[in-house]
Order: structure tokens, then sequence, then C-alpha cells
């Protein structure tokens, strides 16, 4: 979790501890960010074996949308970047479903042991839902307190931090329930979280 949510942290600190403009700050925590995101990927790497397929995702969009921030001064970018992650994996997950392939079973599979095909089914509908309702939350919050490109981003990281991470764990947590009836075995794993977005 420390992998995911840290390189948020990171910036959440900078952007509100760094003396400066709201501009300085935002570059600076966006640097941060990314300097986070790399080094969460390089620790994943070392410590697990491995990169997640959705840490990929989230870093390789981290560094685009941070280099676009850096390079035209203009926080949009960063902005947009967790809906940008939040549509992306909605419709990747949406796609699966329609198709009868549920791909979260491909990526959690392991984590989940026992868990019934409805059970695959409802988990990957359930999440994409979920990204769908973040995405517009994501563009709302940003267009309603930081609607400029200088504007201060404090509780925009504010609410990455202390709104979307709760949120994300907390559905993560509703969904357990119905896990159970579709056969999660009660030894499993714990719950791994999608990335902050």
């Amino acid at each position: 979790m420390a992998l995911d949510f840290g390189p948020l942290a990171v910036f959440f600190a900078i952007n509100t501890l760094l003396p400066g403009s709201a501009i300085e700050r935002i570059l600076a925590a966006t640097a941060g960010f990314m300097v986070a995101i790399v080094m969460s990927m390089a620790v994943a790497k070392w410590k697990a074996g491995g990169i997640s397929p959705m840490l990929w995702l989230s870093g390789g969009l981290v560094l685009v949308f941070g280099s676009l921030t850096l390079y035209f001064h203009d926080s949009t970018f960063i902005k947009m970047k967790p809906t940008v992650v939040y549509a992306m994996f909605a419709a990747i997950l949406g796609f699966g479903a329609a198709t009868g392939r549920p791909l979260l079973r491909t990526l959690l599979e392991t984590a989940y042991p026992g868990l019934s095909e409805a059970g695959w089914r409802k988990l990957t509908i359930n999440w994409a839902c979920f990204f769908v309702f973040m995405a517009v939350v994501n563009e709302a919050v940003w267009r309603t307190t930081a609607p400029n490109p200088d504007s201060d981003l404090t509780f925009w990281a504010g609410f990455k931090l202390w709104g979307a991470i709760p949120l994300t764990m907390v559905f993560a947590l509703v969904n357990i329930p119905m896990l159970l009836r579709h056969g999660l075995q009660a030894e499993a794993k714990d719950v791994p979280l999608p990335p902050e977005g």
C-alpha cells in the first residue's frame, strides 16, 4: 500500500509545506511525485520481484502528465491525471465484463482464492463503476477548487490523500460480504487495493 500511496503523500507534503507561490509549489510537488513514483516502482521490482500492471500504468501516466505539467507550467495536466487513470481502469474492466473476461481475475486471483465466476464478474463490475464515480469526483473537485492552471492545489491534493484513499479502502471493504457469498475463502490474503489514480 505504501508503494501505491506513498508518492501521493510526497506530492501532498511538498505542496502543503513548501513556501512560495502556488505554481512554484505545484511544480516542486509534481517533480517530487515523479521521483517518488519511480522510486516506488523500483522498490516494487526489488521487494516483490516485479511491478504490477496497475502500478506500471499509473507510474507511466504520472511521468507523462507530470512532464507536461513541468514543461508548460500548467497544473491542469497533473489534476487530470487521476481522471484519465480512473477512466482507463473503468474502460478496461468494463470491456472485460462485457466480453465475459473479468480481467481482475488475472491480476488478483491469488489474493481471492475460491471466488466463483459470478463473484469475479460482480467484483469487476463494482470496481468499474467505482472508477467511473472517482473520475467524476476528481473532475468535480479540481474544477471547483482549483480551476486555473496556477490555482492553489492544497484542497485538491488533500482530497486525493484524505478523501480518495479512504473512499477506495471503504469500497474494498464493502465488497467483502459479496465476495464471501461467492466463495471467497475466509483465510484469503490481505485484500489488495488498486493504485490511487
